[in-house]
């Protein structure tokens, strides 16, 4: 028996990855709750911080300075990251509802999702506006425009800004700087729409009769007192019987709630935002908070702007821990005033401050100094020690009494729908003491087993890359899955937690068998310190069809299905210097299924398949040529790398087996010309749920290609060529 740290009792979801969850996963990382597991579900691996958005669209800033990089504050925080989107809420069954997530369970439930545009009583505006919220879509907008007029600048372009608030002038300006810097101002038009008759109502006198003479003098069109009643596809039309025409029209008008808030039965506001009380519990349902522009304050009525977001942040995080510890939560009394710095798009700010405004360039420096500083604390993150477990009073045995009991068991089980198979004569719906399948006659059975600790803090997304690993080695022996056993450790916790992570894992992993024909047919499950899972996998396989991997023949090209760098960037991550997107990349390709591409492989007449996964490629090829006694030449710049793959390696980042993996460059004849280069290291790079190698007729290969890129496996390459043996020289040679 081991002492480990304290067994999870309660969960805590978050919903949306703002200012004030951002704040406060930060503060749970440096002031972690025992016994508390934290998840968080967010439709974005990326936070844009509304401080320096305005900034990035004029070109001042890249999108890493004005995004808070979520994968990396999970994993320094030890927070679970769903990457999905929050569609519903059970408030009975306490369960958020996922667009592709099975339901997640809550004890306590935190909201800070943002806004959006209200844009649904506008006829054509959902269809054909861009709205400034969700901030993602509006950026991907935003740089299609910038390629176009980069490419095409003696071709006219023409905006329309719908809403003249504090966020759509500052649109205007900083869209209009970053363009006229390619186009002429000739074949630039703005034209900004608001429905009074002055620009932003919210601040004083100065500020909007200031902003308005800018706007003018700088060529906006302003078109004040015009309420837009319709928007077209090319341009928008107001109830005035104004008509003005426009390539692109972007909606900046007041906030508005998503839908399900409302209809989950959270009480709200009149705009459907979460009602909150001054310790922003819902004044409904005291488990769930909300902060940010999705919450509203009964006895404080403020704007929807993001300071106070990141005002509420510190708040929110106490409240939460008092909510969980059982303490009185305390009061949160927002500021009644707050200063607005308001960019105009040229290294220059206007303050407004109540009844005072001021312009200056200084403003613009102290604006960008409060913005890097706050970035900064998500992007330095400090080292952290791992806790001391020296006083934990639990004690936990080992053995067969570390199993997960069998009602929590069920309760996960239970959930899942499984596939049946006429050849299993016992499995999962008749439980014995082990499974029995019956072997078709004239057929071989293939056996694989493979196990990882978690590697990915959403269980999951871990269970899906760790069935696509496993059925791997099935698919590359030419075999058929047809069975697995899973066998899961589930960190310590009460039974509903442990019942939980369970269904989420084997939710996981039963999505992959299931859409692979693969039934899941028994397994064993056990709490320990740290979540892992494997699965035991088998299938059968004619004798005549079986594919080992001594069929390697001289004259064949091998092909490559699956860029390689997982192992260099989960590295990284642990170090929380992997970039979020890096990491989305690679979890991408960890969940592109292989077996489509062992039938594409085996149609164009390969000879040998494997999958690459722990000994990296090299490793993987050695096996392939010790087996058929052939030589290779592999074309160094042909082998594809994940995004983020060769800076990782650069920067030093590598898998505990890579200097392992790295002794079998002594089977390269000419290695030493290329050991400098980071993509030869790739050669050596671990990967988890990596593409298969196979060896191919030159005469399909082309063929062969064609095919796979057309089923999704964009990064398949032709990376070499089989030769004849020489003992006498090492069989691998690598070109450029």
């Amino acid at each position: 028996m081991q002492q480990i740290n304290q067994p999870f009792e309660k969960n805590l979801v978050l919903v949306g990855g703002g200012h004030s969850h951002a704040i406060a996963m930060r503060m749970w990382a440096m002031n972690p709750i025992a016994g508390l597991r934290v998840t968080l579900i967010t439709d974005t691996s990326h936070t844009p911080y509304s401080g320096m958005l305005p900034g990035h669209v004029a070109g001042f800033y890249s999108f890493a300075e004005t995004h808070i990089d979520l994968r990396r504050l999970t994993q320094f925080a030890q927070v679970e990251m769903y990457l999905d989107r929050a569609i519903g809420l059970d408030l009975e069954q306490q369960q958020v509802i996922c667009q592709h997530h099975p339901p997640v369970n809550f004890d306590y439930l935190s909201l800070d999702i943002g806004s959006t545009p209200a844009t649904i009583s506008v006829p054509g505006a959902k269809e054909y506006a861009i709205a400034a919220k969700p901030v993602p879509q509006f950026l991907q907008a935003w740089e299609k425009i910038i390629a176009q007029a980069t490419q095409q600048p003696q071709q006219p372009l023409s905006i329309a800004i719908v809403g003249g608030g504090a966020g759509g002038v500052e649109l205007a300006l900083n869209m209009q700087n970053r363009l006229q810097q390619i186009l002429s101002p000739k074949q630039l038009t703005i034209n900004l729409f608001h429905r009074h008759q002055e620009l932003l109502s919210g601040h004083n006198r100065w500020v909007r009769q200031r902003l308005q003479s800018i706007l003018r003098q700088r060529g906006v069109k302003l078109h004040l007192g015009e309420v837009v009643s319709e928007v077209l596809p090319q341009g928008v039309v107001c109830a005035s019987g104004l008509s003005v025409d426009s390539d692109y029209t972007f909606w900046v008008t007041q906030a508005s709630a998503p839908s399900w808030i409302k209809a989950s039965g959270l009480a709200t506001d009149s705009q459907g935002f979460v009602l909150v009380q001054d310790t922003l519990q819902s004044v409904s349902h005291p488990q769930v908070l909300a902060a940010g522009d999705i919450a509203t304050m009964e006895n404080y009525q403020r704007p929807k702007a993001g300071v106070f977001a990141v005002r509420q942040g510190k708040p929110l995080f106490e409240n939460l821990r008092h909510l969980f510890l059982g303490e009185t939560l305390e009061q949160y009394i927002p500021q009644s005033r707050y200063l607005a710095l308001i960019g105009t798009g040229d290294r220059q700010a206007i303050a407004s401050w109540g009844n005072l405004g001021w312009q200056s360039p200084l403003l613009w420096r102290w604006k960008d100094r409060i913005d890097r500083k706050f970035m900064t604390q998500f992007s330095d993150l400090p080292a952290m020690n791992l806790p001391n477990n020296s006083d934990l009073p639990t004690m936990y045995c080992a053995g067969c009494g570390a199993k997960v009991g069998s009602t929590t068991l069920q309760q996960a089980l239970q959930k899942l729908n499984l596939t049946s198979d006429p050849n299993i004569i016992i499995g999962l719906d008749t439980p014995d003491d082990a499974a029995v399948v019956q072997i078709p006659q004239g057929k071989l059975l293939v056996h694989t087993i493979d196990h990882f600790p978690a590697f990915i803090n959403d269980p999951f997304i871990l269970g899906q890359i760790t069935a696509n690993h496993c059925l791997s080695d099935i698919w590359a022996m030419g075999a058929t899955a047809q069975t697995a056993l899973a066998i899961a450790t589930i960190p310590h916790g009460v039974p509903a937690q442990v019942a939980e992570i369970l269904y989420q894992l084997l939710a996981g992993a039963t999505k992959v068998l299931q859409e692979t024909k693969t039934a899941l047919i028994g397994g064993h499950t056990t709490e320990g310190d740290q979540l892992s899972f494997g699965l035991a996998c088998n299938g059968f396989v004619a004798k005549e069809d079986l594919l080992p991997k001594g069929g390697m023949k001289p004259g064949q090209v091998l092909i490559l299905t699956k860029a390689l760098g997982t192992g260099t960037i989960l590295a990284a991550n642990m170090r929380y210097q992997a970039q979020g997107w890096w990491l989305e990349k690679a979890i991408a390709s960890m969940l592109l299924i292989n077996q489509a591409a062992a039938q594409i492989l085996s149609e164009h007449g390969a000879t040998a398949i494997t999958d690459i996964t722990g000994f990296g490629l090299l490793g993987h090829l050695w096996e392939m040529l010790q087996a058929s006694q052939v030589s290779v030449k592999l074309n160094l710049e042909a082998i594809p790398a994940l995004p983020g793959a060769l800076e990782s390696l650069k920067q030093g980042y590598f898998s505990s087996l890579h200097s392992q993996n790295s002794q079998i460059a002594r089977q390269i004849s000419n290695g030493s010309q290329f050991n400098t280069k980071a993509r030869y290291r790739l050669l050596f790079d671990p990967q988890t749920a990596g593409g298969f190698l196979a060896t191919i007729p030159l005469q399909q290969a082309n063929s062969c290609l064609e095919k796979l890129k057309e089923a999704g496996y964009h990064d398949s390459q032709i990376i070499g060529e089989v030769g004849d043996l020489d003992p006498a020289i090492p069989p691998i040679k690598i070109s450029e």
